[in-house]
């Protein structure tokens, strides 16, 4: 009980994490040392390619973020290239239809959504990011843009008030809002909000929404339903195999009369009757739903952000 008291304290406060990794370098493997090469430093710094097009904006991001967490060291090895770059070039596609309103980076984590949307077009960008720590790293993101954007610290679901934050346990990427079976060291607990209230108190019209929120994305959808009949914006939505995500999206998806599209490999994507999360590849996942059916324009442009993307290593 003890043991895993401290082991969820080493968990829960990074600082305290990676002293205590520092600490493993000085001992011998047989006590459970660690090499010091694979020790991640505390602030990893690193510049970010961007995809050329768009509205402008710099062609790269000087970036300094915590070093512990997976995707800036991802970022820092593979670019955007390596990021999901079939969701993101369908993303940067909608960016740039026509249509006003503002983007809405929901699970954002250090904002790879939001400071693309904020470096190649001119829209308001919002990211929301309950983790205290990983919405630290963002806010240190939408300095490094020049744009900028505003990070949100909370939770998206369908209810108002407070919710219940788990850490996963080995990737900083799967913390998720679940209901608590015992409140201990593991979790927090964080603002929620219904993104139809939200949108309601900030007077905002999205016109692009991403929703990654690591198993809970059809909860971010019921507490959307108003905004996403009033406002009908484009949506990329992670959708994990299991759990009964699919069928639970598409009874909410299904009375809006959204065009569902699998995301994966060369554009233009077919439009599909079913959600079957495996009809996107593993390291995707991603699903398009558009308002109304993809035009040959929007497919064009998706491909020529996919080849912009694939030069961002």
């Amino acid at each position: 009980m003890v043991t895993d008291q401290l082991r969820e304290i080493v968990r829960r406060y990074p600082l305290v994490r990676f002293a205590a990794r520092r600490l493993r370098v000085r001992l011998p493997r047989s006590m459970g040392g660690l090499d010091a090469d694979r020790v991640a430093p505390w602030i990893r710094a690193f510049t970010l390619a961007l995809p050329e097009g768009g509205d402008g904006g710099p062609r790269e991001l000087e970036l300094h973020l915590p070093g512990y967490l997976t995707v800036p060291r991802r970022l820092a090895a593979h670019g955007l290239a390596g990021h999901g770059p079939d969701g993101l070039a369908c993303f940067l596609a909608a960016l740039d239809l026509p249509r006003p309103g503002a983007v809405l980076d929901v699970g954002s984590g250090v904002g790879v959504y939001a400071m693309l949307a904020a470096a190649r077009s001119r829209r308001p960008v919002f990211a929301f990011e309950p983790t205290p720590e990983i919405a630290v790293a963002a806010r240190s993101a939408a300095e490094a843009t020049g744009r900028g954007f505003t990070v949100v610290e909370a939770a998206l679901s369908n209810h108002n008030g407070s919710a219940y934050l788990r850490r996963a346990r080995h990737n900083d990427m799967c913390n998720t809002i679940e209901r608590p079976r015992r409140h201990d060291l593991s979790g927090t607990t964080v603002r929620a909000a219904a993104l139809s209230r939200w949108c309601e108190s900030a007077a905002c019209s999205p016109a692009v929404v991403k929703i990654d929120t690591a198993g809970t994305e059809p909860d971010v959808v019921a507490g959307g339903l108003e905004v996403l009949r009033r406002f009908r914006p484009w949506l990329l939505v992670k959708v994990r195999p299991g759990r009964g995500l699919e069928e639970r999206l598409m009874a909410l998806l299904d009375p809006l009369e959204y065009t569902w599209y699998a995301v994966g490999g060369r554009p233009p994507y077919p439009a599909h009757r079913e959600i079957a999360a495996r009809e996107s590849p593993a390291w995707e996942r991603t699903w398009l739903f558009a308002p109304e059916p993809a035009g040959e324009d929007f497919w064009a442009a998706a491909r020529t952000w996919r080849g912009a993307l694939a030069a961002c290593t």
